[in-house]
């Protein structure tokens, strides 16, 4: 009854906002979690639009006492934007970068502003905003303020509050304020007595004149030595200013508002001060050392050296590195099996001096007898080295089954000289816990990230949960460190601040709150007055995970399971700016709802909690679905490759077995076997679709969107052609995979293949074989998907070798080889899929293979320059990868070829044909790839391998893109 009280009270509101108010299952749910352990269904989600709908919400929220809780991308990982409130998600409309000021070195911008984002733009300018998290790409400039972020480089740029010099925005009644850095005592004579920010003023300086109140703060809070210090409000940042001690620190409310997590008031303008870009020439010196505590004795080494960066990786991520394909490469710089190497970044403005300061960094650290190899890392090899420590996280994120690496202990700092004592300690209460973790530490800045595994679907991982948390908060008070160096209190600390700073401290800090929001309107329940940190978690003590029968085999987890591999960090929130694939509906729309994230938050909630016999039959599922593209950047990009593209077509397929089968799904579907009727008379066929009046009545028929055009009827399709000749015998050979695509619609680029590679010298051999099946999967006909997968791995496995290699033109048909076959075939057929997977390659692939042998060289090809543009196809990038296509490409000597720098290009199979897709596909094809396109002049060729890709590029260009195989047979001598 109350939420339905609720519920008609923020109609009203809804009614007056230019921007959307939602209280619906499906926002709620997707809003109900964070990257955190959390989950509490809201009240509602608002997308404000303007500055005055902020304000109305805030004014209403006051006068019928509804909570509000501020949130950017949501990547907090205390549950500080989870909780049962209004979320005002600010992402998508408060993203202007409003000025730059390069001559007095500020920037000011609104918060839903990524970090990365306003650092391209101040590149421009010769300028940068030095904290970075391991979330810049979609960490906004509100969060980082809110939870006072930073990242590796604090050692040098701080954390983000000793960046914020002007905060505009309201209090919890709507009051606009704008604080800055300021004489307190003077500007309390200017406010109205009485007044809510009067009363502010007012009382925090006399609090902190207070010597009890100043006593207290000096004797409990975190060292002052410790810069990463996030425990409660920072009343110790505003005592010691100039208003209190003698020091040149000016007061500034900004200092409190950095960490406060949206408790205190509601930001809308940030000023930020910039620096300049730091020094061009980058190199890391990557100690070996037998153990840890030996490499931390060695980073305050390095500290002499002013590093940007001086980062600890342990032997668990080396160990678990081995294993991965991905990662075995981003090893060249591991010798031996050291217990823990130390990588310290050092910046200078020469070569030279750079590799000076590196000598002298690993002389040092010898002459102290500490360490036994030390590579010195530089150019493109410095990124292999950053993602080899990134790894380890995101392979345990992988583990299959119920146990999860929590977020839970991940955050604590100390005083630098303090980290070796302090770690060693910290193992032992994980011993004694028989916990495993692997350490990450920040160790120039005395921060230690580390994840414990733990099942929170059990009665003991709840205990185990809480229990650690207890044992590590004593610790860290023990070293008078910071329990949230950068991620914040939120739920999960707020309980222990009382134990960190005193309970005086503490009540302090409950006033304070009272001060800026006496009827808890801002976020409450965080920092102060939170529930025990084991409530409202995301999965109950004694869950049971269901078991379902899916079409698909999800490894060693069932389909609830890699959904719940989602930890919600938010990496599917890019911006075309970011780069990448991941996710292209949620790069065009802004809207939280077309996140991966989402998709795998909706299946969570659902599978879970769903009383239907057929947890999949529900609408609120499809509803977050359905601008899901199928892409596969999910599998690559997730860092917990959670394949959303594969639980769609899983979710498709369970929906329908209740729903039914759409029309326009089953022609889709049935693509090959309709074509095969037109390509009796492919001039018939022709005439319909090429006639726009015709083509748009029909498409109208059959649901596709009557602007988009149609592929045509090849005159003679590939099998035709194909039956009417017989490459030439030659000492090399592989069997050509003719996809339906290619058959029908591109049988010109099928021929050029042939040609070309039997130019290159090898006998091009065709087999009569069944399709791939790429249209029942995109629709969810997985049994009839799953027939041509057992026919197709029963027929090839006996004829593929790497010797006689199956080679395909379009990449979503030769890559279900590689990604859907081996998931749907019966079990007696897996290892086979698996073989003959490892034979089957995309033409650009072999392409490149062969000229890695040196079996195919530049000298096949002329001499002629030209600059050639390349878009890769979604599944190319996921599955194989563009390295392949570009160095094939590459092979006429004088061809340069250029990535163009975008994600999906919006058509995905039927999806772009489709009247309710159709604007969107073009909207995502505007973001890059269509402007980029328009850009060049006509001697430049477009290359695209997908045949969808190229149609896009026709449609929305009105360019003609090329096939590789038709650049690289026009190029042979």
């Amino acid at each position: 009854m109350a939420t339905q009280i609720t519920d008609s009270i923020l109609s009203s509101l809804g009614s007056t906002l230019q921007g959307t108010l939602h209280t619906d299952t499906v926002m709620k749910t997707l809003y109900a979690t964070d990257a955190s352990a959390y989950r509490e269904m809201p009240l509602g989600v608002a997308i404000p639009e303007t500055q005055e709908d902020i304000e109305k919400i805030i004014r209403f929220a006051d006068k019928h006492a509804i909570p509000l809780i501020p949130r950017t991308a949501g990547t907090s990982l205390a549950g500080q934007v989870v909780g049962k409130a209004l979320v005002v998600d600010v992402s998508k409309f408060f993203n202007r970068i409003l000025e730059v000021n390069a001559a007095e070195s500020y920037v000011w911008v609104e918060p839903g502003v990524v970090r990365d984002v306003l650092n391209v733009e101040l590149k421009k300018q010769g300028l940068f905003f030095g904290p970075e998290t391991s979330t810049a790409n979609r960490a906004m400039i509100g969060g980082m303020v809110g939870n006072n972020s930073c990242g590796s480089n604090s050692v040098v740029y701080g954390s983000t509050r000793d960046h914020v010099l002007e905060v505009e925005g309201y209090l919890s009644d709507g009051t606009p304020v704008h604080f800055k850095s300021e004489d307190p005592f003077e500007t309390i004579k200017t406010l109205t007595p009485g007044s809510r920010l009067h009363g502010i003023y007012e009382k925090t300086l006399a609090a902190l004149s207070d010597p009890k109140h100043q006593k207290n703060i000096t004797e409990e809070f975190p060292k002052p030595s410790i810069d990463r210090r996030n425990t409660g409000y920072a009343v110790d940042m505003l005592l010691h200013t100039n208003a209190f001690e003698q020091t040149d620190a000016p007061f500034n409310f900004c200092s409190l508002l950095a960490g406060s997590e949206g408790t205190l008031c509601f930001a809308t303008r940030i000023k930020l001060h910039v620096d300049v870009l730091p020094p061009a020439h980058l190199g890391l010196v990557c100690g070996h050392f037998n153990t840890i505590d030996e490499a931390l004795r060695a980073n305050l080494i390095a500290l002499q050296f002013n590093p940007s960066a001086s980062e600890l990786m342990d032997h668990y991520i080396l160990e678990c590195t081995k294993a991965n394909p991905e990662q075995r490469q981003n090893r060249f710089f591991v010798e031996g099996d050291p217990g823990a190497i130390l990588v310290v970044e050092l910046r200078s403005d020469s070569a030279e001096d750079l590799a000076s300061q590196a000598q002298a960094c690993e002389a040092a650290m010898r002459k102290a007898g500490l360490g036994y190899h030390f590579p010195f890392v530089t150019g493109g090899d410095v990124k292999k080295v950053w993602d080899l420590r990134k790894a380890g996280l995101g392979l345990l994120s992988n583990l299959p089954g119920d146990e999860k690496a929590v977020a839970v202990i991940e955050d604590t700092a100390v005083d630098v000289n303090d980290l070796p004592a302090f770690i060693a300690e910290f193992n032992e209460i994980l011993q004694a816990n028989n916990l495993y973790c692997v350490h990450y530490a920040h160790a120039g800045s005395g921060e230690l990230h580390l994840r414990p595994i733990i099942n929170l679907k059990t009665k003991e991982g709840h205990q185990q949960f809480r229990h650690i948390a207890e044992e590590i908060a004593r610790l860290v008070k023990k070293f008078k460190g910071s329990l949230s160096g950068e991620h914040g209190d939120g739920r999960l600390r707020g309980e222990f601040i009382p134990w960190m700073v005193g309970e005086e401290n503490y009540q302090l800090m409950r006033e304070l709150k009272s001060w800026w929001d006496p009827k808890g309107i801002f976020n409450p329940n965080k920092i102060v007055d939170t529930p025990p940190m084991d409530t409202f978690l995301r999965y109950e003590a004694g869950q049971q995970t269901p078991e379902f029968k899916t079409a698909f085999r999800f490894k060693d987890q069932d389909v609830l399971q890699h959904a719940e591999q989602c930890n919600g960090s938010g990496d599917c929130r890019k911006t075309p700016i970011s780069g990448g694939t991941m996710c292209p509906s949620f790069m065009a729309t802004r809207n939280e709802k077309e996140t991966t994230r989402a998709r795998a938050n909706i299946l969570r909630e659902f599978l879970t909690r769903s009383e239907q016999p057929n947890r999949f039959a529900h609408e609120e599922i499809k509803e977050v679905m359905d601008l899901c593209l199928a892409c596969k950047g999910c599998k690559a990009e997730c860092p917990s490759n959670v394949d959303v593209a594969k639980l769609k077509m899983e979710f498709l397929y369970q929906y329908q077995k209740e729903k039914g089968l759409p029309l326009r799904s089953w022609l889709v579907g049935n693509f090959a076997k309709l074509s095969n009727i037109a390509s009796y008379v492919p001039f018939l066929y022709n005439v319909v679709m090429g006639t726009p009046t015709i083509r748009r009545i029909s498409n109208a028929l059959v649901g596709f969107h009557p602007d988009r055009t149609m592929p045509l009827m090849a005159k003679q399709t590939l099998w035709s052609w194909l039956k009417t000749r017989t490459s030439p015998l030659q000492s090399k050979s592989l069997y050509l995979f003719v996809d339906e695509f290619t058959n029908f619609n591109d049988a010109e680029i099928g021929r050029t293949a042939v040609l070309l590679l039997e130019r290159l010298g090898y006998e091009v051999k065709t087999i009569p074989h069944p399709i791939s099946g790429r249209a029942y999967l995109s629709k969810g006909m997985l049994d009839e998907a799953r027939v041509l997968a057992m026919q197709n791995v029963r027929l090839w496995s006996t004829l593929i070798s790497e010797n006689t290699p199956l080679v395909g033109i379009e990449p979503s048909a030769i890559l279900t080889f590689r990604d859907e076959y081996p998931d749907l075939v019966s079990d007696e057929w897996v290892e086979k899929a698996q073989e003959l997977a490892k034979n089957t390659f995309l033409l650009e692939e072999f392409i490149a293979r062969e000229a890695d042998a040196k079996c195919i060289t530049s000298a096949a090809f002329s001499s002629e320059k030209k600059l050639l543009k390349l878009h890769g196809h979604c599944q190319q990038k996921a599955i194989s990868s563009l390295v392949a296509a570009k160095k094939a490409l590459s092979l006429p000597e004088n061809f340069e070829v250029q990535l163009i720098p975008s994600g999906c290009c919006g058509m995905a199979g039927s999806f772009g044909y489709e009247k309710e897709h159709y604007d969107l596909s073009m909207q995502i094809g505007e973001l890059v790839l269509f402007p980029t396109v328009r850009a060049q002049p006509e001697e430049v060729d477009i290359v695209a391998s997908g045949t969808s890709c190229r149609h896009q590029i026709h449609d929305g260009t009105k360019r003609h893109a090329k096939h590789a195989a038709e650049i690289l047979y026009a190029a042979l001598k």
